[in-house]
This record gives C-alpha cells, structure tokens and sequence, in this order.
C-alpha cells in the first residue's frame, strides 16, 4: 500500500472516532438517586365475581289445560295472549257422541232398575233366591254407576279454565282429533313472576338453591334492577344442551309483568381467601407470575 494511499484512509477514519468520542450518555439514563414507585397495601377477602345468565320471564304456575274425554275439536274460543277468568269456556268438542253413550248407559240404568223391581216382587213371594236378588242390585248399582259417569263424559266437551290468567300457548286447532289428557292450552296463572334460565355444569359448585342475585329487563334498560332468588335448580342436565334448568324467582316485580321478556340474571360466587392486585403489579417470571412484596424492615421480596 502506498503512502498517499495509507494518509487517505486515515482522514476518512478520524472524523469517525471523534464523532464517537463526543457521544454522551442521555440525562435519563443516569440514576441520580432512588426511584420512587406506588405501594398499595392489600388483604386477604372476598371477591365476588359475576356470573350472568339471559333468561325469559315466565309464571310461576302454569298449567297444561286438555279434556277429560277424546273426541273431535269444534270450536276453540280464545287465542294466545287472551286474559281468561275460571270458569270460562276455551274450547269444544263434538257432544255428539258423549250424548249417544250417555243416553245409552241411562237406558241400561232404567232397565236394571226395573229389573230389580221385578225381582224383588218374586223375592217377596219367594218365587226367587235371595242370591238372585243380590245379583240384580248389584247390577242396579253397577248400571246407575255407569249412567252417572257417562253423563258427567258429556259435560267435559267443554273445557273451561280453572283459574285466572294469560294463555301462554295454543297446542291444537279446530277439526284436530284429541285423545283424553292432550294438552290444548297452556295458561299462566295471575302471580309471581320467575326468570326460566339455563345453567351451566361448572358453575353448578359455585350456586346453591336461595342464593340471591340481581336481575334486569331488556325492556326497562339498566337503570332497573330487580332482586332475584334461585328457587329451583334441576337434579339433573338436559341431554341435548348438557345445561341444568333453573328457575329465578322475582319478589319484588310486578304481577302484571309481561310474560316472554328477555332478563338478565346475574349471581355472584363468593371465592372467600383471595387477594385482587392491580395487573401492572404482576410481572412474569419463566412460566410463573410474582409480585414485589415491601416486608415489614422496608425490604423488597418477590413472591
């Protein structure tokens, strides 16, 4: 290498090293004295995290109304959402053979009586055992009996409401065949008001039957909260959703709420022996969290 050469490459070096020289560290990163942090003192107590369910506001009684004998629907006199009193008529069905079979069983009656007449004549003149006499009373009984039951069948074509309420839902329409016990209607009774809800498996150790929480309506938004009871929850889980059916109850709401709305329960699991500090406390320690811990000499420990 030559000298002209060698003198060109050490100008060009020297601006370099006295520029790196003349670098100073920044004022910030001087520590010029102790730095001071927030400490929070903390304790052992209860916390209360939420659990929140969507629900729909039901009865607390609702009764499945069908009749008492099969035969064809004719008339169905109320809809869904129809106010009923008890005794009111809610539907029919064809009377026409309810009275043919009641007429028929009246028949029997009045020959089994006049049988017993006859027979008992012959028994006073001894014309007849006493045993022939116990047979036709008791086909008089029997016959009377069934005269009494088959005019009661006919008087159940009509089914009336047994108390007070809404018709929640209509499960048959006119022209249907119904068999005896087929539900026909559905109506909740005037009342307590309850939430139905759907509880999962693991939150079944945390809530017990009376544990009390809050409630809220979407329709009167979130400024009203009703207190709300765990009433009823059910032993056992539902096979298609795998959820524990439970019912709210609502002391405090009104007997006219509406039924159908959507509410919001919610209920809080006490987890006593827990101590809450804020996140940016927490620092992570290989695949453990710690905490700065100020011991009672002032000395710092984590833990």
């Amino acid at each position: 290498m030559s000298t002209k050469r060698v003198a060109l490459l050490t100008l060009i070096v020297l601006p370099l090293l006295v520029a790196c020289g003349e670098k100073e560290p920044p004022p910030d990163a001087v520590q010029t004295g102790p730095r001071l942090v927030k400490a929070l003192k903390v304790s052992a107590g209860e916390t209360a995290p939420q659990y929140r369910y969507s629900g729909e506001v039901r009865a607390r009684h609702e009764t499945q109304l069908a009749f008492r004998v099969a035969g064809k629907l004719v008339a169905r006199l109320v809809d869904a959402g129809a106010r009923v009193k008890a005794g009111q008529p809610l539907a029919r069905l064809d009377p026409a053979d309810l009275q043919l079979t009641a007429a028929q069983a009246e028949a029997n009656r009045a020959l089994a009586v006049a049988d017993l007449k006859r027979t008992q004549e012959l028994r006073q003149k001894n014309f007849v055992s006493a045993a022939a006499l116990d047979a036709k009373e008791t086909a008089a009984r029997a016959a009377t009996a069934q005269a009494q039951l088959a005019k009661n069948q006919a008087g159940y074509a009509t089914l009336v409401a047994e108390t007070d309420g809404v018709v929640a839902v209509v499960l048959a329409e006119p022209g249907q065949v119904v068999a005896a016990g087929q539900g026909i209607f559905r109506v909740a009774r005037d009342g307590e008001r309850e939430v139905a809800i759907a509880i999962p498996e693991a939150h079944l150790a945390g809530l017990k039957v009376s544990a009390g929480g809050t409630a809220q309506l979407w329709a009167d938004g979130a400024d009203t909260t009703y207190r709300a009871v765990l009433r009823e929850l059910a032993p056992a889980a539902d096979a298609a959703t795998r959820t524990f059916a439970a019912r709210v109850s609502l002391p405090e709401a009104s007997a006219n709420l509406p039924l159908g709305l959507t509410a919001t329960v919610s209920f809080a699991r006490t987890q006593p022996g827990r101590i809450v500090v804020p996140l940016a406390a927490i620092l992570q320690q290989g695949d453990r969290a710690a905490v700065w811990v100020i011991g009672a000499d002032n000395t710092l420990a984590q833990r």
